[in-house]
């Protein structure tokens, strides 16, 4: 019996679960924005109280690595790598995106031949994306990219693509096209990540507890300021 707590802390939503052989038996979160510093170990001791669970009896943390916000990425690893070196239990590492891409399955109506695009807002067009399939394999690798009117054309002529996350939402009035579809209210909940954790779990793919550092994908757009004129 493997019991994982999942952190979540790479957006604006501060989120931690508890899992029990890739079930997720209870979840809290706090949607208020910049508060993760303040709520996440709240929120864990509340959830392990609540279930009677303390660390000594967890067998892994597992928690988003990014892309996403700088500040939420390095909190959220920061405590998920102090209980793994206090309790000695390995750390998982899961993408932001294949999260977000489970809770846009979780939210469909059907499981067609489909791919999906969760995207995270980074600054005016610009996202951090990915491709994967209905069973979250990747299809194609985490990017930082601008969008354009052109984006995901070829693709689209041939495959309907799910657009997903609040990167999505912004991008919607440029990426017209009749197999382009749009979901609403993604993000990237802990609950999601009970399954994924035990996949790793179970194959032992956990992270260097000393070493371990979020994906930023950050700074990926290099801008020359204007001269002033005199």
């Amino acid at each position: 019996m493997a019991f994982i707590l999942s952190i979540e802390t790479s957006t604006t939503v501060c989120s931690v679960a508890l899992s029990k052989d890739g079930h997720t038996i209870a979840t809290l979160e706090e949607h208020r924005a910049n508060s993760h510093a303040t709520v996440l170990t709240v929120l864990i001791n509340q959830l392990l109280n609540n279930e009677g669970i303390n660390t000594n009896q967890l067998s892994a943390v597992a928690v988003s690595s990014g892309p996403g916000s700088y500040t939420g990425l390095r909190i959220g690893v920061s405590v998920a790598k102090g209980i793994c070196y206090a309790s000695k239990i390995p750390l998982i590492a899961l993408p932001t995106l294949q999260i977000m891409a489970a809770n846009a399955v979780s939210k469909m109506d059907t499981k067609e031949d489909i791919l999906l695009c969760p995207m995270i807002d980074a600054r005016r067009m610009e996202v951090y994306s990915a491709l994967y399939r209905c069973n979250l394999k990747l299809v194609k690798d985490v990017t930082a990219e601008i969008i354009t009117e052109d984006s995901y054309r070829n693709l689209l002529a041939t495959q309907k693509i799910l657009f997903a996350g609040n990167g999505a939402s912004k991008c919607q009035p440029l990426i017209q096209h009749h197999n382009a579809l749009f979901i609403d209210d993604v993000y990237a909940p802990a609950a999601e990540m009970a399954i994924l954790a035990f996949e790793k779990y179970n194959t032992q793919q956990f992270e260097d507890v000393a070493y371990f550092e979020p994906f930023y994908l950050k700074n990926f757009i290099a801008t020359i300021p204007k001269k002033k004129l005199l």
